[in-house]
């Protein structure tokens, strides 16, 4: 009985192991990738060296194309304050009235003496002629007579200062003394109004930028006033604003507490987009970068401090490789060292490669993976920095 049970038992296992056996010829000699599975399919681009355009980005902020500060010439108690804080106000519009009583006294006392000191005058020139009076007493009428002409000159501009007005077009701020206060005089600041249209926006890149752009010559000039830079503004909200500026400024030296040095641009501001103080982000257009190697940005992974793509080498089998990046131009990523020419990098698929694996690489833009969800773009350090990438 123990027999025929071993022998059964025998049989058992050597059908397990045929079946075994035929399984691993199976997965050796489909010919096919990991685990019998065909290679994944991959979009790729072939590196070369092209022109690409670049652009640069900073923090910017909106100033006044003008503000005027709004103070009495002479001091008084206020009476009236006529217009509305934040509103528009144009030249020579009405925005305080001060006590004119002091000042009226005055006028009509200068205009006394200036009338008195010309009948005097026209009374003794005659005479001169005539030697009836003295060459002394004539200076004197004719002296007497230009110090009151100035004394009531002074007295109807400082009658006519009570009446502060606007210098300018633009929106006035919020008053800093309301009515019954007393104006000590030019000391005391009344408000400011604000020319909002145009407008200025100012930024301040770095000295080490500032080397980059002095030591290309192409790039030298186009940051120098009037220049044929394009200059843009990216809103708060992430919009861009649907005009452009031109650099009019640029500071002589460094600011010697941050390291940069300010860059302005002029911006027409007919819809009030952009209001003084208002922070946005600054974009530079018009820099061309040669023999440049650049991929687009969802091929250019992040992980442990570093930054990496995936290259499909030889038999077409996954490398990663690390990278050092440089500036974003446009939807691309300039490539500063870690790639050469030719070299075939992953743009979509990421998701289903690993390092020795291999892969079936077709171009880009034959690939039916480009029409479903890249992998995520890494993201680029630094705020501020140079930087293509809409925001």
């Amino acid at each position: 009985m123990s027999q025929r049970l071993e022998g059964r038992y025998a049989g058992v296992r050597s059908a397990a192991l045929a079946a075994a056996v035929l399984v691993v010829g199976a997965c050796r000699g489909g010919g096919g990738g990991f685990g019998g599975f065909p290679p994944a399919e991959v979009a790729v681009v072939a590196v070369a060296p092209q022109t690409v355009a670049q652009t640069f980005e900073f923090p910017g902020q909106v100033e006044p194309y003008r503000r005027v500060e709004v103070r009495a010439r002479v001091e008084g108690i206020i009476e009236e304050r006529p217009f509305t804080e934040g509103a528009m106000v144009k030249p020579g519009q009405l925005l305080y009235r001060l006590d004119k009583v002091r000042y009226e006294a005055a006028y009509r006392a200068a205009q006394a003496r200036f009338q008195n000191a010309k009948q005097i005058l026209d009374r003794l020139e005659p005479l001169l002629a005539q030697r009836a009076v003295a060459q002394q007493d004539v200076d004197n009428a004719r002296t007497e007579f230009t110090a009151a002409q100035a004394a009531l000159d002074q007295a109807r501009k400082d009658l006519d200062d009570t009446d502060v007005k606007a210098e300018i077009e633009g929106r006035v701020g919020r008053t800093n003394l309301e009515v019954g206060a007393r104006v000590t005089g030019p000391a005391d600041l009344l408000t400011t109004i604000d020319r909002l249209d145009p407008v200025y926006v100012t930024f301040q890149p770095s000295s080490q930028q500032l080397l980059e752009w002095r030591e290309n010559p192409r790039w030298r000039d186009l940051v120098e006033p009037g220049s044929r830079l394009t200059v843009q503004v990216v809103l708060p909200d992430g919009t861009l604003l649907p005009r452009t500026g031109r650099l009019d400024f640029v500071a002589p030296s460094l600011d010697a507490a941050t390291g940069t040095q300010e860059f302005r641009a002029t911006f027409q501001n007919a819809d009030r987009l952009l209001m003084p103080g208002q922070f946005v982000r600054v974009r530079l257009a018009g820099f061309a970068r040669d023999s440049a190697i650049a991929v687009p940005q969802r091929a250019v992974q992040t992980g442990l401090g570093r930054q990496f793509v995936y290259v499909v080498g030889a038999g077409d089998t996954v490398q990663m490789r690390d990278v050092q990046t440089g500036a974003w131009a446009g939807d691309q990523w300039i490539i500063n060292r870690g790639l050469a020419t030719g070299d075939r990098v992953i743009v979509d698929g990421i998701q289903k490669v690993a390092p020795g694996r291999p892969v079936k690489p077709v171009p880009l833009a034959d690939s039916s993976a480009v029409a479903g969800t890249p992998a995520p773009a890494a993201k680029r350090p630094g705020a501020g920095t140079r930087t293509g990438a809409p925001r």
